[in-house]
């Protein structure tokens, strides 16, 4: 009887518990529903602060227990930015920009982007000021766009040149019997090279050298321009550190002046005679001021593919076929739509999700037109969904190219021999089978091998198709290479240099669009009721914010590196690494 009544009680306080989850959701919810409207107050100065994520697209927070909680992830979405400049270009109540940034957590190919973007607003007239204790290297290269760019007297600016740095693991996997077994094609496609050797190859360090000097000479012009010095005198100021203190800063026109902030904020009164306001340009777009409002029937839709591309279904951060193919098909469905932009921001990944998206946009051209905008990464299976487009525009910074396919599995065979593990396998048939504990043998490596070589020749020839070029002609600029967007145009993988503006205004010409139509998004993330209770009782939406956070930038990385490997199923057209250039 006893148990009878317990049990009862525990069914009852279950439900009863569940009701009021529900109300306390319900609540939270109401709350977030009643967020503060942000006003634009007279007389303010818009303050550009990019030290949030900057992500080609970054869809409203749909979970309102995070928003509410204010644990959601801070981002900027790219496309909010650039409405948001184009807005206060004619807002009355915006006097200037203040560049305040301490740091810009944006890829150099979104940074351009949004420079030439303040260019564009210093045309209206209104000024651009820019201040800080330290200046990054792509701080610096932001802020010398500004009328006026002012340095702390006892600061300094990271100004020495673009370089990267690629970790080898040959000696490790030596040393303790893992290793990964790698079958590829490209002399250039060095996705994999790091596992092979423990130097850099002379291939990887051409194409590296060639795509980071491509990259820095944009840089460097686009600083001469501004601050009025040759680019000669741009590249002597890197090679000596001439921005390493204030005075040498200044010397060196790197700056205007050296200030401290309280001295700023009154150059910023003088610009705007007298008092003013500062509105974040977060707040600036929530003001509204982040879309551009329009009547028109008539639509592009801007497709955003962005991430490392996996099989499946795919969300905000993974480009899956499932989520992109139905975008492709809701936009090519409204009648609405009369062409379509896909913005790629993507370093490959899955050799067969890239095929299916790749027909999926087949499919989409025949009835709509077709643009590509690339963004800071375009490369290999990025490449690959992009090569069937009617125009494909990069910007100048953009990574693109890296045409070619690799396989990898780990192998821990002479680990477990050292452990003294030893392992048997059964089979019922003769067919190439791989064990994780045996070496590889020909017959899976010949299988694999044929998979691979069958699936470059796949994407070459989609390249050829798409490009109108011949299988040579591709091939002569493929095997895994790397190129600049600027560097790509020569090569014939890209049309033209620009940013998705100038992408949507070419798809509107293609679709013979007046300047009358509206953009439309896509895809839609649907946020799940499991995904809005999903919430860290250390105050992180997720475990990767916690390792971040844990582990220090530097560590996550390379954490992130050696955690990618387990997602790497089937054969991959993927860009020879995600390195970091700084």
């Amino acid at each position: 009887m006893n148990f009878l009544r317990n049990l009862l009680a525990a069914i009852l306080g279950f439900f009863i518990s569940l009701f009021l989850i529900f109300i306390l959701f319900i609540g939270i919810a109401s709350l977030a529903g009643k967020q503060e409207t942000v006003v634009v107050k007279s007389n303010s100065i818009l303050e550009l602060d990019l030290s949030a994520v900057v992500k080609d697209y970054a869809p409203d927070e749909k979970n309102p227990i995070l928003e509410a909680l204010e644990l959601d992830e801070t981002r900027l979405a790219l496309n909010k930015i650039f409405n948001a400049l184009d807005n206060a270009q004619l807002d009355d109540n915006i006097k200037g920009i203040s560049l305040n940034s301490t740091f810009v957590n944006a890829g150099f190919a979104q940074t351009q982007a949004i420079r030439k973007k303040l260019e564009e607003f210093k045309e209206s007239g209104k000024f651009i000021y820019a201040y800080n204790d330290v200046y990054t290297q792509k701080n610096y290269y932001l802020s010398s766009v500004a009328d006026s760019v002012y340095l702390n007297p006892v600061g300094q600016i990271d100004f020495t040149g673009l370089s990267t740095e690629i970790l080898y693991y040959k000696d490790f996997e030596d040393k303790y019997g893992v290793k990964m077994e790698v079958i590829r094609h490209g002399k250039y496609k060095s996705a994999v090279e790091p596992y092979l050797d423990n130097k850099m190859s002379e291939a990887n360090r051409e194409q590296t050298t060639s795509f980071l000097k491509s990259i820095w000479s944009e840089i460097t012009a686009d600083i001469s321009k501004s601050r009025k010095i040759t680019e000669e005198e741009v590249n002597s100021i890197a090679d000596n550190s001439k921005g390493r203190n204030a005075e040498l800063a200044k010397t060196n026109k790197l700056i205007d002046n050296f200030i401290y902030q309280d001295e700023y904020e009154e150059k910023l009164k003088a610009a705007v005679d007298g008092k003013y306001a500062t509105i974040s340009i977060q707040d600036y777009i929530k003001s509204g001021k982040g879309r551009k409002t329009s009547l028109a029937k008539d639509r592009i839709a801007v497709i955003y593919a962005q991430g490392q591309i996996m099989y499946g279904q795919g969300n905000e951060d993974v480009i899956g076929q499932g989520i992109i193919n139905e975008a492709i098909k809701k936009a090519v469905k409204d009648k609405n739509v009369k062409a379509i932009v896909l913005r790629v921001n993507s370093p490959g990944g899955s050799a067969l999700a890239s095929d299916l998206i790749w027909r999926e946009l087949e499919l989409a051209r025949k009835e709509k037109p077709l643009v590509v905008s690339m963004g800071n990464l375009a490369a290999s299976g990025g490449y690959y969904i992009a090569c069937n487009a009617d125009l494909i525009i990069a910007e100048p910074t953009t990574i693109t190219g890296s045409i070619g396919v690799f396989g990898a599995l780990p192998n821990a065979y002479e680990l477990s021999k050292k452990m003294g593990i030893n392992a048997e396998q059964v089979s019922t048939n003769q067919s190439a089978q791989y064990s994780l504990f045996e070496p590889m043998n020909k017959k899976f490596y010949d299988v694999t091998k044929e998979g691979v070589e069958q699936i470059y020749k796949t994407f070459v020839n989609r390249v050829a198709q798409g490009r109108k070029m011949t299988f040579e002609q591709v091939d002569a600029v493929a095997q895994g290479r790397v190129w600049s967007g600027k560097e790509a145009i020569s090569k014939g993988l890209v049309d033209e240099l620009g940013g998705l503006d100038h992408a949507i205004n070419a798809a509107a010409q293609l679709a013979e669009l007046n300047s009358d139509y509206r953009i439309k998004n896509y895809p839609n993330y649907k946020t799940d009721i499991k995904e809005m209770f999903n919430i860290s009782p250390f105050g992180k939406v997720n475990k990767q914010e916690i390792l971040r956070e844990a582990l220090g930038d530097e560590n996550y990385r390379l954490f992130n590196k050696i955690n990618e490997l387990k997602n790497l199923k089937g054969i991959q057209a993927r860009m020879p690494y995600i390195m970091e250039i700084k």
